[in-house]
Parts: structure tokens; sequence; C-alpha cells
């Protein structure tokens, strides 16, 4: 436990440390990628280079200075971010070096006012956090490594097929190499790539299984991204996906991971499932392996794009909902083509308004999963949150550091 001392100091910093979080996360990472370079290779480049990956972590000190005296209040950031180390590969030996640079980091930034009383609080409590995650990434590690086929680090696997879902989406159908077992996973959990880029070696990425458990292979769908700025002028993995990896390539992979999950033995009320664009891909998993559990669950499958050439999923939706009378699906476009709504590729056409998530799904009693880009994600949170639906029954997947939707949010 965090001594009584250490707590009241950090508590008197944290208006500080917030003014000052962005600089200090800025300064840390370059620190910590010039003085220790090996660490380099965990992180998204793309995230670095927007700021997203610094903001993210200047809220995340904030929330945990915030509630230190709540440890609880942070178990769900820690599963979340615990998840997203072991897909990375992080261990324990990384967790100094970290350590090392962030206090480095805040007393370059802060100067003077960052006492030898205070770092040594704040090096307390980052201690304290650390053996948090050390303890729950080793419990995940264990768990991976005990299931059948189970395994840690990167695998070898093969393209089995490559399939374009829609002009900017491709699935692949990926096989270990060695023929072996495929471990269970859950719907909604991701994989990582580590991909030999010529650019930037070595990448990871993760990407949601688009298919579900059992089906004898691991299949990811790729949105082709564009890039975040003109230094980085493409989404730089997902094109070398699309252009560059066929059938028989070898690709590194990680064991599935994530907290957004669904286990169809345990639901118990009606499922809405609502995703936007790329989003659907764990949301179809869920929906596939709830419809496999037969169950009867009521569910609703809510899918926003913008029109008919870029919907990916369409006809496996439709199948599924047509062999499924439990599968109510929706479709809304908001920049249909023209002859979409008459032919039937939409239902609506706009944004999902409240109007649609009040009169088309169960919101009384329903558990919800939502999965999409942000400005899909911050609409539709602060509508359920409008409706009156309890937090504990909305789950979300967001698609880059989650601070920056929840600080959008009144729902996140």
């Amino acid at each position: 436990m965090l001594s009584d001392q250490t707590v009241r100091i950090v508590k008197e910093i944290t208006p500080l440390v917030a003014a000052n979080a962005e600089t200090i996360t800025r300064h840390f990472y370059t620190r910590m990628f010039e003085g220790d370079p090996q660490v380099k290779a965990f992180f998204n480049q793309a995230h670095q280079h927007s700021g997203g990956q610094q903001r993210a972590l200047a809220g995340a000190i904030c929330a945990y200075f915030t509630h230190i005296d709540q440890p609880a209040v942070l178990m769900p950031a820690v599963e979340l971010i615990a998840q997203k180390h072991c897909s990375l590969g992080i261990r324990a030996e990384h967790y100094p070096i970290v350590g090392k640079h962030l206090l480095a980091a805040i007393k370059d930034v802060m100067g003077e006012a960052a006492t030898p009383e205070i770092l040594a609080a704040v090096a307390e409590a980052y201690q304290f956090l650390a053996d948090l995650f050390i303890a729950r990434e080793g419990a995940i590690y264990g768990e991976q490594r005990s299931l059948p086929g189970g395994w840690n680090g990167y695998r070898n696997f093969v393209v089995e097929r490559k399939v374009l879902e829609s002009d900017e989406v491709c699935s692949f159908y990926l096989h270990p190499e060695d023929g072996g077992t495929l471990p269970p996973f859950l719907p909604g959990q991701y994989i990582t790539l580590q991909v030999d880029h010529p650019v930037t070696p070595t990448a990871p990425r993760n990407y949601s299984l688009s298919d579900q458990p059992g089906a004898g292979h691991f299949r990811i769908s790729v949105k082709r991204e564009a890039g975040p700025s003109a230094a980085l002028p493409a989404g730089l993995v997902s094109n070398f996906l699309h252009d560059h990896i066929n059938v028989g390539d070898p690709l590194r992979v990680g064991p599935p991971c994530g907290e957004f999950t669904l286990n169809p033995t345990q639901v118990s009320g009606p499922i809405v499932l609502l995703a936007g664009g790329i989003g659907i891909t764990p949301l179809l998993s869920m929906a596939k392996s709830l419809v496999a559990a037969g169950t009867g669950t009521p569910i609703h499958f809510l899918h926003a794009a913008r029109n008919s050439r870029l919907r990916a999923f369409a006809g496996e939706l439709r199948d599924l909902a047509q062999a499924a009378p439990n599968l109510r699906t929706r479709v809304v476009f908001d920049e249909p083509l023209a002859g979409d709504l008459e032919n039937g590729h939409c239902d609506d056409v706009g944004l999902v308004s409240q109007e649609v998530l009040e009169s088309w799904t169960p919101h009384a009693d329903a558990t919800f999963f939502v999965c999409g880009p942000l400005p899909f994600m911050r609409q539709v949170l602060s509508t359920l949150h409008e409706l009156g639906v309890e937090e504990s029954r909305v789950h979300y997947e967001f698609f880059g550091p989650k601070q920056e939707l929840q600080s959008m949010t009144a729902a996140g």
C-alpha cells in the first residue's frame, strides 16, 4: 500500500502536473526513445507523430493521480492497458526504464518545483502502479500459455486467403505455419501483427478478430487508412498489407488479447451491437458467436457506414440474419450513393439518431457493445447517456488512444 504521505503529496501536486501533463509526456517519450531506443519497437509511431499517445499518457497520469486514494476506480483502465501491454510483449523489465525517464521528465519540466520529497512520492506511486501491471500481465501471459495451442510472444502464421470485403476493407485468413492448434478466444479480442515494413520495421499493429472462435482460422479485416499527416502520408501498415501481403505470405502474430469481449454463453437479456465503419469487425465476431451458441438471445445489430461501396460484410451480415430469427439488423448510410436507399442497401440516411436508438433498440434493459471511429462513438455514447442507459450496460472499443474519446463524451 502507498504511504499516507505519498497519497497526500500526489493529491497536492495533481493540479500542477495536470497543467503540464502533455509537456511532460512529450519530453518523456523523447528522452526514452533517445536513451533506450530498444523500447521504440513497442510503440505505434503514427500515434506518436499525431500526438495521440502523448495525450493518452497525460490523461492516464492525471487520472491515476486524481484517484490515487481510490485504486478500485483504476482497475478497468489497468485491465485495458495490461491487455494492450501483453499484446505488444511488454515485460516486467521494461517498467524501470519507463519509471526512470518519467521521473526525469517531471524533474526537467517542473524544475525547482519538483523537490526531492515530491520526486520520492511520485516514484513510490509509480512503483505501486507498475506492480499492479506486472502482476496482472504475468497472469495474462500465464493464461495465454495454458490454452490449447496457446503461446506468448510471436508465432509464425501464413495467409491462406485474402478477400476484398469493400472498396477499402480486405480480410486476411491466417493459419499457423506449423499446422498446429489455434487457441480459443473471446469474441471482441484482437491479435497483434508484427510487420516487417520498410519504413517502420517490425511495426506492431492490433487488429480485431472478425470471425467467430472455432472457425479453424484467425481472420482480420483491415481498412486501408489515409495518413495522419504529410510526414506520414498513408496508413503505412494497412496499405502495406493491402498492397504487398498475399496468399502464402508469412506474418508474425501475437496471441489474442483485449478486454472488450462478450461470452455468448453468459449473456442475459437483449444484446445491441452498434458498429461504425470498420468497427464492425469485433461486433461481427460477437454476433456470429451469439447465433452459433443457439441461446435465442435477442440481438439488434446496427451498422453505420458511408455507402454501399464502402460498407464491409453486407452479404455476410444479411446471411446471418436470414439464418437467425433472433437477429435484427439495421443499416444507416451518411453519404449514400444514388439508389442506395431505393435498392435496399440501407434502411436510413443520415447519422444514428436518438430516435433510432430509442425506438429500435430495447434500451431500457439491453447490454450495448459499441465500436467505430471517433465521431460515431462520441455521438452514440452521448445519446445512450441521454437515454438513461447505465454505464454498466455500455461496453465499447475505440481504435485509438481511449482518452481522446473519454475527454469528449459524458458517457466515456
